[in-house]
C-alpha cells in the first residue's frame, strides 16, 4: 500500500475538536482503517489463537474494531516529530507526545486525522489529586488470627488468615473441588508490581512459569518491576502462596502484568493506556481482566467527571471496558473507594460499566465498609453489581511479609480470582453466563441496594447452578391461586426454585398471542410469591401462564385463570 506523504499536511485543513488528557500528551483519532494490511481474513496476524477460541465460545465475531489502527498512519504521524506512546485499534487512534504545539497543528492537517485531543482552557492553578490508593494505606490491624473460623473443610489448603475473604463467597470449596484457577489467564490492569520478580509470595508463580509476561503502557518497555506496590499487592491476593498465611483466589492461574496507571499524576491519559492495556489483554487470550483502578477526578480539573457521567458507557475507559466484554471476557473492576466523600455519590469508572462486574467492598463480618464507594438501583443497572472482602484484606506487604490492606482494590481481585476458578469449572459458558451466575447467586440479589448491589456472593451455590441444578419447573413447583381468579382481581405465583435467578413470566391466550409480560421476577433460592395485581384488564377466559429465562425459551408453562368473573 502507498505509503502516506507527510508533506499532505501543506493542502489540506481540517476542523478538529480539541480537549487535553495530559501536558504534552495527546490522543489522535483516525478516520478510518482503509487499505491496512490487516484483514479479517488473516485474525491471527492480530490476534492470538486463544483469543479466538474464546471468542468461538460465545460466538463473537471479528468485527472492524479488532482490526489493528493502520500502520501507515501511525508511521506518517511519527514522522511529523512526535513520540507515539501506545496504540488503540478500539478507539482507531494513538496517543502521542509532543511539545511543540506546531507538531500537533501539523497532525491536525492529516487527511486520515478525525481530531486530536489536546490542549483546551487549562486552570490557572491545576488542582492536584490526592493519593488515589491513599484509603488503601490506612493503618490496619496486626495479623492475629481471626477468631471463630475453622479450618477443618476437608483437603483445603491452608489458607492462614485469608481463609475469611476466599470462604466468605465460598471459593475455598471451589478449590477443594480442583478448581483453583489452573488453565485461566487473569490480566492484571494496574499501577505496578513492585518485586514481585523478588518477593517471595510470588515464588510458586515463577516456579510453575505462570507470570506470562508485563507490559508497561505508561512508559512502553519499562520494567514494571519497579515502581508502585499497588500492583503487587493485588497480585498477590490472587496468586500469592504463603502456606500457613496466605493462598489466594486463584493460586494455579496464569496472569500478564500491564501497568497502565501512572501514580505520579492523574490526568486523562490513564484512560487511554487503560484501553489500550485491556486490547492487549484481549489480543493474547486473557479470559479475565482484574482492575482495581477508578477514574473521578483530575489534576487538571477541565478533565473531571461527575457522577452525571458515570451512565454506564460515556467515559473513555467505561466504553473500553465494554468492548472488553463484548470481546468474552469478563471485567471485573472495583468499585472506588469515594464512600466517605461528600462530593462524590457515585462508583467509579470503569465500574459504572453496563458490563463490567463492579465489586464494593465488605469486613470479615460481611459488613459493608464505610469507604466503599456507593451507586445506584435503576431496574435491572445495579451498581456496584456485587461485594466482597475489602476491609482488612489479606495482603502480601512490600517486603514480602503477610499484612492487611484496605480498599475495594482489594475486594476486586478477591472476585476476579474466585470467577477464574468458576470459570475454570465451565470452559464452555460465555463471560455473560459467569457474570450473571455470580451475580444471582449473590445475597442480596432479591433486593439489592446502592451499597452493596446484588450483595455478597456464593461460587459454590454459582457452581451448581452452572452444573445443571438449575430449576426444573413441575406442577409442584409453580403454584397459582385463586384458580380460577376470584373477583379482586389479584393473582398470586409461587415459585420453587433451587437457584437464585431473574426470570421473565408472560402470559398468552389461546391463539399464542402474547397479552403480557414482566421481566424483573427475581426469585431466590427456595420458595417465592409473586403477586400480580394488574391483570384486572383480562377479560373471562383461559390463558397459559410461561416462566421463561430473560434470553432463553419458556421453562415451564400452565392454563391460569380459568372462568375470570369480575
Amino acid at each position: 500500500m502507498r505509503r502516506i506523504s507527510a508533506s499532505f499536511v501543506f493542502f489540506l485543513l481540517l476542523v478538529v475538536s480539541t480537549a487535553q488528557i495530559a501536558p504534552d500528551k495527546y490522543f489522535v483519532e483516525f478516520t478510518d482503517k482503509n487499505n491496512s494490511p490487516y484483514s479479517f481474513d488473516k485474525p491471527l496476524e492480530f490476534l492470538s489463537q486463544r483469543a479466538l477460541n474464546r471468542r468461538a465460545v460465545a460466538g463473537i465475531p471479528i468485527v472492524m474494531n479488532d482490526i489493528p489502527v493502520n500502520p501507515d498512519y501511525v508511521e506518517a504521524v511519527s514522522l511529523i516529530g512526535v513520540d507515539v506512546i501506545t496504540r488503540s485499534k478500539w478507539f482507531n487512534g494513538v496517543t502521542i507526545h509532543t511539545n511543540d504545539p506546531a507538531r500537533i497543528a501539523e497532525i491536525e492537517l492529516l487527511p486520515f486525522v478525525s481530531k486530536v485531543l489536546k490542549s483546551g482552557i487549562k486552570p490557572v492553578q491545576p488542582d492536584p489529586v490526592a493519593d488515589k490508593f491513599a484509603i488503601e494505606s490506612l493503618p490496619v490491624s496486626p495479623l492475629n488470627p481471626s477468631p471463630g473460623i475453622p479450618l477443618n473443610i476437608a483437603d483445603s489448603a491452608d489458607y492462614g488468615l485469608s481463609f475469611t475473604q476466599v470462604h466468605m463467597i465460598r471459593t475455598d470449596m471451589l478449590h477443594n473441588l480442583g478448581y483453583r484457577g489452573k488453565g485461566m489467564i487473569i490480566a492484571i490492569l494496574d499501577a505496578g508490581f513492585n518485586l514481585v520478580d523478588q518477593l517471595a509470595p510470588f515464588d510458586s508463580l515463577w516456579a510453575n512459569n505462570q507470570i506470562l509476561g508485563t507490559r508497561d503502557f505508561v512508559n512502553p518497555g519499562g520494567n514494571v518491576f519497579i515502581g508502585h506496590t499497588h500492583g503487587m499487592s493485588v497480585l498477590s491476593i490472587m496468586g500469592g502462596y504463603v502456606p500457613g498465611q496466605l493462598i489466594g483466589s486463584a493460586p494455579k492461574a496464569d496472569y500478564w502484568l500491564l501497568r497502565s496507571e501512572d501514580t505520579g499524576s492523574e490526568y486523562l491519559i490513564e484512560e487511554y493506556n487503560w484501553v489500550s492495556a485491556a486490547e492487549f489483554a484481549d489480543s493474547v487470550g486473557a479470559d479475565v481482566i482484574n482492575s482495581s483502578l477508578g477514574y473521578t477526578v483530575f489534576d487538571d480539573t477541565t478533565q473531571n467527571h461527575t457522577c452525571a457521567d458515570m451512565t454506564g458507557n460515556t467515559t473513555p475507559v467505561t466504553r473500553g471496558a465494554n468492548i472488553a466484554f463484548s470481546k468474552g471476557i469478563l471485567v471485573v473492576n472495583s468499585a472506588g473507594n469515594e464512600g466517605g466523600n461528600p462530593n462524590w455519590h457515585c462508583v467509579s469508572a470503569p465500574s459504572d460499566g453496563f458490563d463490567v462486574l463492579g465489586v464494593a467492598a465488605v469486613d470479615s463480618n460481611g459488613q459493608y465498609a464505610s469507604f466503599s464507594s456507593t451507586g445506584v438501583v435503576d431496574g435491572l443497572y445495579v451498581k456496584p453489581n456485587i461485594a466482597a472482602m475489602g476491609r482488612q484484606t489479606v495482603i502480601s506487604g512490600s517486603d514480602g511479609t503477610i499484612t492487611r490492606g484496605n480498599g475495594t482494590s482489594f475486594s476486586s481481585p478477591v472476585m476476579a480470582g474466585s470467577a477464574a476458578c468458576l470459570w475454570q469449572a465451565f470452559p464452555e459458558f460465555s463471560n455473560a453466563t459467569l457474570k450473571s451466575a455470580i451475580e444471582e447467586s449473590a445475597s442480596l440479589f432479591m433486593t439489592p441496594n446502592i451499597y452493596l448491589g446484588y450483595g455478597i456472593p456464593n461460587l459454590y451455590e454459582a457452581y451448581e447452578r452452572l452444573t445443571g441444578v438449575d430449576p426444573v419447573f413441575n406442577e409442584e413447583s409453580v403454584v397459582v391461586y385463586p384458580n380460577p381468579s376470584n373477583t379482586t382481581g389479584l393473582i398470586h405465583v409461587k415459585i420453587t426454585t433451587t437457584a437464585a435467578q431473574i426470570l421473565q413470566v408472560q402470559v398468552v391466550d389461546i391463539t399464542g398471542k402474547q397479552i403480557y409480560t414482566r421481566n424483573d421476577i427475581r426469585c431466590i433460592a427456595g420458595d417465592n410469591v409473586i403477586s400480580f395485581s394488574d391483570l384486572s384488564f383480562l377479560k373471562q377466559g383461559i390463558y397459559i401462564l410461561k416462566l421463561c429465562n430473560l434470553d432463553g425459551p419458556a421453562l415451564f408453562e400452565t392454563k391460569i385463570i380459568q372462568r375470570i368473573d369480575w
